[in-house]
């Protein structure tokens, strides 16, 4: 964990807002684009049902905060991916060698959005793709960008999503966010689940996380739920 988000949990409004203001890092939000939908994507199922999509770009408090306001995501979880079942542990993974990364489980329903939405969603809003090991005013390994693709067809569309980005250098770095497939995923400890929510004034949210679903209602009013 950084030393900017490790400070803000046991301090007061004030002294937090003065630490983070000392860490003299951009919002994450601050990078944020409207990227073009996929042009390799599942087609709209026609009837109901029930998948699971896996991202990992940063503190888990913002991505879960971004999927739980998209319409057709039934439920998210805040956990860990990447590493084993021994290691998935808060204060474990904050020390960035664990293999894991903190990751955000999606269920979703293929008839209400596709899997490229929930990429357009995750590209535009919830992640930034240049950024190594970090996110933000986060940095280590158990913050950096992964695509865990659930399926061979996650697989291709993720792939030919990030082919796609890539040839139309919408950014001036190089795209990093690494594509892997799921091994297991490790909900976290109770007290992260649905975090952003639930202190939607702490100081890390309001600066770092409000923004992503600000853009998220802004860029993509047909996707968002309150």
């Amino acid at each position: 964990m950084s030393a900017c988000r490790r400070s803000l949990r046991p301090l007061g409004t004030a002294l937090a807002l003065g630490l983070l203001g000392a860490c003299a890092l951009p919002p994450a939000a601050a990078a944020a684009t409207r990227l073009p939908a996929p042009v390799v994507d599942a087609p709209r199922a026609a009837t109901h049902g029930e998948q699971v999509a896996v991202f990992a770009g940063g503190c888990f408090w913002g991505v879960q905060d971004v999927f739980e306001h998209v319409k057709g995501v039934r439920r998210t979880w805040a956990g860990y991916s990447g590493g084993s079942a021994a290691t998935a542990h808060y204060d474990q993974v904050s020390e960035g060698d664990t293999g894991h990364a903190e990751s955000v489980k999606v269920l979703f329903d293929p008839s209400e959005v596709s899997y490229g939405q929930l990429l357009q969603v995750f590209f535009s809003v919830a992640a930034n793709p240049t950024e190594l090991d970090r996110q933000g005013p986060d940095s280590g390994t158990q913050y950096r960008s992964v695509i865990f693709y659930t399926s061979a067809e996650q697989q291709r569309i993720a792939a030919a999503y990030l082919a796609q980005l890539g040839k139309a250098r919408i950014y001036a770095s190089p795209i990093v966010t690494q594509l892997a497939p799921l091994a297991a995923f490790y909900p976290a400890e109770s007290w992260h689940q649905d975090y952003a929510s639930r202190h939607p004034d702490q100081p890390y949210i309001a600066i770092y996380d409000a923004p992503k679903v600000a853009n998220l209602r802004l860029w993509f009013p047909v996707l968002y739920s309150r």
